[in-house]
């Protein structure tokens, strides 16, 4: 029983694709006004300096439909500042997710609460477990990259194992999507 209740904080809200399937309607009719996203593999690659043209218009349509955005990330300043302020996207690095202050930081700053916000990130152990530990509704999307950085891949492998027992307990209600 208290396994189960441990698995459900690795348990994301939703599954999807891409971040591309996120959509201002979809996130609308959820009364969401505000995402918490990582970076590194949820946005793009993980060594990509910069947006793609897509995800710029992504961004766009967020602001057009007053729905505010900020990268929350365990990378460092630079990596982050270098890729958030050419979109003037507020951000916050070396967040040490999953611990919630950055989370709770970044609510704050967009003068939200968290019943407001969803958190949108590639993996398991920061992102969703961060989110759900803290009350936010979490999206959990395939990683952009097949690859990774060190500290990320054996994250990877922790999370195929946590994976796999939520499969065997019949929690995961969605097929596993890969690219």
């Amino acid at each position: 029983m208290r396994c189960v209740l441990l698995l459900k904080y690795f348990l994301p809200g939703e599954f999807v694709k891409d971040i591309f399937e996120i959509t201002p309607e979809k996130l609308k009719e959820r009364n969401v006004k505000g995402i918490i996203t990582d970076l590194d593999n949820t946005l793009v690659e993980w060594d990509r300096p910069s947006a793609t043209p897509k995800l710029i218009e992504w961004f766009k349509g967020m602001k057009e439909n007053n729905i505010q955005v900020t990268i929350v990330s365990n990378n460092v300043e630079k990596r982050v500042k270098s890729f958030s302020d050419p979109l003037t996207i507020p951000f916050i690095y070396k967040a040490r997710k999953p611990m919630g202050k950055a989370f709770r930081k970044a609510v704050k700053d967009m003068q939200l609460t968290k019943d407001d916000v969803v958190v949108i990130g590639d993996q398991l152990l920061t992102d969703v477990l961060g989110g759900n530990r803290n009350g936010f509704h979490t999206i959990l999307v395939v990683p952009v990259a097949s690859s990774d950085g060190a500290i990320t891949r054996f994250n990877r492998k922790i999370e195929r194992r946590i994976m796999n027992t939520l499969k065997r307990r019949g929690m995961i209600q969605w097929e596993e999507q890969t690219k």
